[in-house]
């Protein structure tokens, strides 16, 4: 499937004929809740699609799906959610974070839920144990909560003299205090100094910079978030146009031209959600599917940022990347 013809379809923006709304009415539905927008999970979605066809599932042929865009809004979920439930869709999938599943979670307590996200789903009340989640829910935990204290570790091997390192969260996310509260950790164990910096909206973004550069800080790092995933290609270009060493929680962010990222592998977690959807569709629980933990983690570094940065990246440092991109 060609990149434009994936955004119109997920986008809904065609309308499909009347026969094939017709056929939808006698397949199983999935809805599709996510708190970004279509454009930047292209890659995202298409490896859940291809998990579901693994399984025997096609859209258009056996199944159909519901998607729902919150673009960054967080404050919409819960309406998305409950119109998926309205339309009684077979099973409810939610993605970008753990706000998305609570809002799922909290507008029905009967219709299966996959999502997967950050922090832990039991505290959460999302599942009421990881092993058996014994209610409508079960998904991924992403550990992304639990790794920005690797990320500030990464950012001190390769800057060992590093002075100020400024934290960029989104105050919004569910997770935010977890998020804090581990690199306030790693901090401490590296006798680090931080400076926390939030941001939820595009200008925010702008006057966290402006921050790091009145602070005179010698490097960033950017919390696990969808907002601020979303808002790679400005991260990237701010941390270039002011010299600022940065890592990010995904891969994409060093594809747009950042330095380093480091997170959970994005395709395992997603790859996973679409094989629970496909269990649940042919028959079994949510009760019954252990919340699936990511084991794998990728570490990208961007050589050609780094040259520009005028950054020499430590042998030891590069042996342990998961992909170079020069």
């Amino acid at each position: 499937m060609r990149r434009r013809e994936f955004i119109t379809f997920v986008s809904g923006a065609a309308a499909w004929p009347l026969a094939a709304r017709a056929q939808q009415l006698t397949m199983p539905v999935i809805g599709y809740l996510h708190s970004s927008s279509p454009r930047p999970v292209v890659r995202a979605t298409a490896v859940f699609l291809r998990a579901l066809n693994e399984a025997g599932f096609v859209v258009g042929t056996n199944i159909a799906i519901e998607y729902r865009w919150a673009e960054n809004q967080y404050d919409r979920l819960p309406e998305l959610a409950a119109d998926l439930v309205r339309r009684q869709v077979s099973v409810l999938v939610t993605q970008g974070g753990s706000t998305s599943a609570l809002a799922a979670k909290a507008a029905t307590s009967t219709i299966p839920i996959v999502f997967s996200g950050g922090g832990d789903p039991v505290a959460q009340g999302l599942v009421a144990s990881m092993n058996r989640p014994g209610g409508n829910a079960t998904g991924v935990r992403i550990l992304d909560a639990a790794t920005e204290g690797k990320r500030l570790g990464l950012l001190r091997e390769l800057l060992p003299n590093v002075g100020l390192i400024g934290v960029l969260l989104n105050p919004n996310n569910a997770n935010f205090h977890f998020e804090l509260n581990d690199v306030e950790q790693a901090a401490r164990v590296f006798g680090q100094q931080v400076h926390v910096l939030k941001a939820s909206k595009d200008q925010e973004i702008d006057a966290a910079f402006a921050g790091l550069v009145e602070l005179k800080a010698s490097a960033l790092t950017v919390a696990a978030d969808p907002f601020l995933q979303v808002s790679r290609d400005q991260i990237a270009a701010l941390a270039a146009r002011h010299a600022i060493p940065t890592i990010d929680s995904r891969r994409e962010f060093v594809e747009a031209g950042g330095l380093m990222s480091y997170s959970p592998s994005a395709d395992e977690t997603t790859r996973q959600v679409g094989r629970y959807v496909a269990r649940i569709l042919k028959g079994e629980k949510p009760a019954d599917l252990p919340v699936f933990q990511t084991t794998k983690f990728e570490f990208l570094i961007n050589l050609k940022t780094a040259k520009a940065l005028g950054l020499t990246v430590p042998p030891m440092l590069l042996a342990r990347a998961d992909e170079v991109i020069e």
